[in-house]
């Protein structure tokens, strides 16, 4: 059981989506820049640090991040039994788990980051991750801090994350290290989120949830303020305004998953945080992050250990796509042409030429043998329709 999680924003890095730029899936930028109104391959490419940080970018990339790492992983036929994200990865998890469109997933980010930057300008504040301190010590530490400040994530055994005003942050942080906690580290987040700071970002969100639409996931989403799994359309607009003022309860999300069966935890975008929180919360879980291309052979490997089940897809001619076989899938829509040339069994390079759709090149994005063709010659296909499958070799 496969459970797809995605980070939130303060992994962010200048130039993370480099490694992307010739894979297919990154047309997925364009698609986020539309329907978000913002140059965001320039953010991915070209932002410092600096403007990164800023939460009205950070969450853009961020999700667009996760999206196209998504996509790069769908296109080689893995799909999650379960997802969860963590505060703003909690979008890219509903857009996984079908709940969300993608577009609308964008707007919403979009709209979710506007609001949290006018509420972080109006009720300005920091947060800061604490290391080596239980649940309860860390709540203590904030009740004697007086002033405002709160525990916004509760991450993993030991590890917490405190926001508040700057000046009662640091009484917190001194009474944190009283009970025992062994290192603040300040985070380049510019707000106090999931806190009582984030209200009037609260209700504006609200508005632009309730102008949305969510459908039934196919798959189960571990909610942030409860933990729990949820399916149902119609809880999402409640839980996506609630977030933003509540605790994100990932110690006790990483949990769930866990009870319900799950064998390996992908985290799916830049960073490897979340993958670091399993390895403290669910130690018996295998856990990896996926962040560039060539951690997709990395992610085919633990699927194929994790599981004696093929990954399977199911096609008109009956076949099996194993884990050790790949989908090359259409990058436009249009009647495709398989290349005259190419016969079963031919070995390919990344870049190679496997037909066209109506003139526009199919190439492979991946090393390996073609094993055979999911379109037909002549056969009207949509944008991401699989047109063929390579086997690869995996190496241990």
């Amino acid at each position: 059981m496969i459970a797809f999680t995605f980070p939130g924003q303060g992994s962010q890095k200048p130039g993370m989506g480099a490694s992307w730029v010739d894979h297919p899936s990154w047309e997925l930028v364009g698609d986020a820049s539309e329907a978000s109104g913002r140059d965001i391959a320039s953010l991915l490419l070209t932002a410092d640090q600096e403007t990164l940080s800023q939460t009205r970018n950070t969450q853009l990339v961020t999700f667009t991040m996760s999206m196209l790492v998504l996509d790069a992983i769908e296109r080689i036929g893995v799909t999650p039994s379960i997802c969860a994200g963590h505060s703003l990865g909690e979008y890219c998890a509903l857009v996984a788990a079908g709940a969300l469109p993608f577009e609308t997933g964008a707007r919403l980010v979009g709209e979710r980051a506007e609001a949290m930057q006018q509420a972080a300008e109006a009720n300005p504040g920091r947060m800061a991750a604490l290391l080596g301190i239980d649940d309860a010590g860390a709540e203590s530490a904030c009740d004697q801090a007086g002033g405002e400040v709160w525990v916004a994530n509760y991450n993993a055994p030991g590890q917490v994350v405190l926001a508040g005003r700057k000046d009662s942050l640091d009484r917190a942080i001194e009474k944190a290290k009283e009970f025992g906690a062994k290192r603040a580290l300040l985070l380049p987040i510019n707000g106090a989120f999931h806190t009582p700071y984030m209200e009037h970002a609260r209700h504006r969100l609200r508005k632009a949830l309730l102008e949305s639409r969510f459908y039934d996931a196919e798959v189960p989403v571990v909610a942030n303020v409860d933990a729990f799994p949820y399916k149902r359309a119609a809880d999402w607009i409640r839980l996506l305004a609630q977030q933003l003022t509540s605790p994100v309860m990932w110690t006790r999300s990483l949990g769930k998953l866990r009870d319900l069966g799950t064998t390996l935890l992908v985290e799916i975008g830049h960073g490897n945080v979340l993958t670091g929180l399993a390895k403290r919360c669910v130690p018996d879980i295998e856990g990896i992050s996926i962040q560039t291309p060539d951690d997709l052979d990395k992610l085919m490997r633990a699927v194929e250990a994790s599981s004696s089940t093929a990954v399977t897809f199911d096609t008109e001619i009956g076949e099996h796509l194993y884990a050790s076989e790949r989908i090359v899938v259409s990058p436009s829509a249009g009647v495709f042409s398989p290349a005259p040339n190419l016969k079963l069994k031919a070995v390919l390079k990344v870049g190679e030429q496997l037909g066209d759709v109506s003139k526009e090149p199919v190439r492979s994005p991946f090393d390996g043998t073609l094993s055979g063709y999911l379109a037909k010659d002549g056969e009207r296909v949509i944008t991401g329709q699989p047109i063929a499958w390579l086997r690869t070799t995996l190496e241990n």
